[in-house]
Parts: structure tokens; C-alpha cells; sequence
């Protein structure tokens, strides 16, 4: 009997240094006891809501840590959010993505293919079908709805189309602008009559358009943009790596797995695809087109 206790302890002193390196090893894998993916305003929050709380719960099986889901009430709430490193991630729109990356050095991981294999959207502006606006020049003095200042597709998209018609000042230019706070509301603004004009992302205005046939009947396209990098999952600069490298692989993994393609169907989509910051690099052009700076998307919100 006491040779067996020798033994055995003799063991536990060999095996000891391993066992405490493992738990280690496990404790710097951890983000904590959460790992918080912030939303942006997109659409209606209850919407995403349920859209999104699926994809928490199967990261948090397949992760082996928390994953939980905190909606943003604006775009920039994710910057201020990563600032005071209340969220780890957050599923970006294109332009408020490079903005986050320039100011804080997110990263992007991944972003969600569509059942159509589509991973990329673009920029819409539309009117009512009987608002007689055909082209730029019916636009003089009317009123439109962007979505943010730190939106491509409702914010500097439309700026881009306005200036390439010669429009510099669209304040001057236009009468009434302000913002919507989701592509949600600017659609339906202009659909109720509260806006002339309106801009929102595609992949939210044809989602609409599946529930509510008012949209397809009464409003009219009238221009598009050039496709950009659709949402994408990035995250904190200074993450743990292995946090990082594990919900990469079981983003990229989901459609290999049943239970991970019956999430990806409630997101619409069929995959989560590798995304990197290079993908930006039209959205900058954009931005550089213009001269945005800090400075002049703050006053435009403000006023």
C-alpha cells in the first residue's frame, strides 16, 4: 500500500508542471467570462436581435466561452464601446469599419455569404414612385433622409452621386437633411412621405422589400453604386490571439457542420468567408473623393 502511494505522488510531482501549464494555457485562451460582439443600428434592434442570438448561442458551444450580443443605438457606439473595451467585436458596415480601423486598428475576421453567394452590397437612392423625381435636377429643395454619417451606403454614397452631378454643397442644394439613424427608417421614411429622397444599403432595402410588397410597388431605384465588402465581424486590436484564431475557425467552419448551417439560415446566409482590411480599400477611395474628415461628418450629424 505504501508503495503505491509513492508512486502515485511520484507521478503527481511529474505531471503536476503539465497539468498547471494546460490550465494555464486555458486561462489566457478565455476572454473572461464574455466574449461581447457589438450590433450596429442596421434595422429595427429587435430584428437583430433575433437574427443574431443564434450565432451567440453556437459560438458559445463551439468557443467554450460566453458569447453574448449588446445592440448599439448608433454607429458610433461601437468606436466609443471598443475605446472603453466594452465590446471585443462587432459586425461593421464597410465605411464605419474603416473608420474604426484608422481610429482604433480593428480588424476584420469574417463576413457572411448570402444564399445567393453574394458577399458584397451597394448603395441605393430611391424616391416614391409618384414623387416626380427622375433625376438630379427634380431633387433642388427637396427633402432627404440619410441613414448616418458613418455609413457608406446612407451617408457618403449619395454624397459621391450628388457630386458627381455637380453637386458640391448639397445643403444649399437640397432642402431638408438629417438622419435616420438605421437604413430601416430611411427607407420607410420615404416611403411614408416623411423624406423625398432616401439612401440605404441594398442587402436591407430588398430584405424590406421580401416582407413588405409597399416597397417594391411605390418606391423607385434611382441610382445604384459599385458593390462593397458587405458586414463583417472585426475585432479588438489587442484580443487575445488564441480568442481570435477560435472564433475564426468556428465562423469559417459552420457550414460544415448541421447544426452551424441552421444558424447561418437564420443570418440568410450559406457560409462565413475570410475578410481583410485590403477589401476597404474602394470605400477609402470614396472618402478620399470627397475630403471627409471627423470634423465635417460631426457638424453634418449635428445640423
Amino acid at each position: 500500500m505504501k508503495r503505491s502511494l509513492i508512486v502515485f505522488f511520484v507521478a503527481l510531482g511529474l505531471f503536476a508542471p503539465w497539468m498547471w501549464a494546460k490550465g494555464d494555457e486555458q486561462e489566457s485562451t478565455a476572454p473572461g467570462t464574455s466574449f461581447v460582439i457589438g450590433l450596429s443600428p442596421e434595422q429595427n434592434i429587435f430584428k437583430e436581435v433575433e437574427r443574431y442570438t443564434p450565432l451567440a448561442d453556437y459560438l458559445t458551444k463551439k468557443c467554450g466561452f460566453d458569447v453574448r450580443i449588446k445592440v448599439l443605438t448608433h454607429y458610433r457606439e461601437a468606436a466609443e464601446d471598443f475605446t472603453h473595451q466594452d465590446i471585443d467585436a462587432a459586425f461593421f458596415g464597410s465605411y464605419s469599419y474603416v473608420l474604426a480601423h484608422r481610429k482604433f486598428g480593428v480588424e476584420p475576421l469574417a463576413r457572411a455569404e448570402r444564399l445567393n453567394g453574394s458577399s458584397v452590397y451597394h448603395g441605393l437612392l430611391f424616391v416614391r414612385q409618384d414623387s416626380g423625381i427622375r433625376s438630379v435636377n427634380d431633387m433642388r429643395g427637396k427633402s432627404f433622409a440619410f441613414v448616418d454619417a458613418e455609413t457608406l451606403a446612407g451617408y457618403l454614397l449619395p454624397l459621391v452621386y450628388l457630386r458627381t452631378h455637380g453637386i458640391r454643397d448639397y445643403k444649399a442644394f437640397l432642402g431638408e437633411t438629417y438622419f435616420t439613424g438605421t437604413h430601416e427608417d430611411a427607407i420607410y421614411d420615404v416611403l411614408n412621405r416623411k423624406a423625398d429622397i432616401g439612401a440605404a444599403k441594398s442587402t436591407v432595402y430588398h430584405r424590406l422589400a421580401q416582407e413588405d410588397g409597399r416597397i417594391e410597388r411605390e418606391l423607385k431605384i434611382l441610382s445604384r453604386s459599385p458593390d462593397v465588402p458587405d458586414f463583417a465581424l472585426a475585432v479588438r486590436r489587442d484580443l487575445n490571439p488564441r480568442v481570435r484564431s477560435t472564433v475564426t475557425r468556428a465562423l469559417l467552419r459552420m457550414d460544415a457542420d448541421p447544426e452551424g448551417k441552421e444558424v447561418l439560415k437564420s443570418l440568410g446566409a450559406r457560409r462565413f468567408i475570410p475578410t481583410t482590411d485590403k477589401e476597404y480599400e474602394p470605400v477609402r477611395a470614396y472618402e478620399r473623393q470627397l475630403g471627409l474628415n471627423a470634423e465635417k461628418r460631426d457638424r453634418l450629424r449635428e445640423q
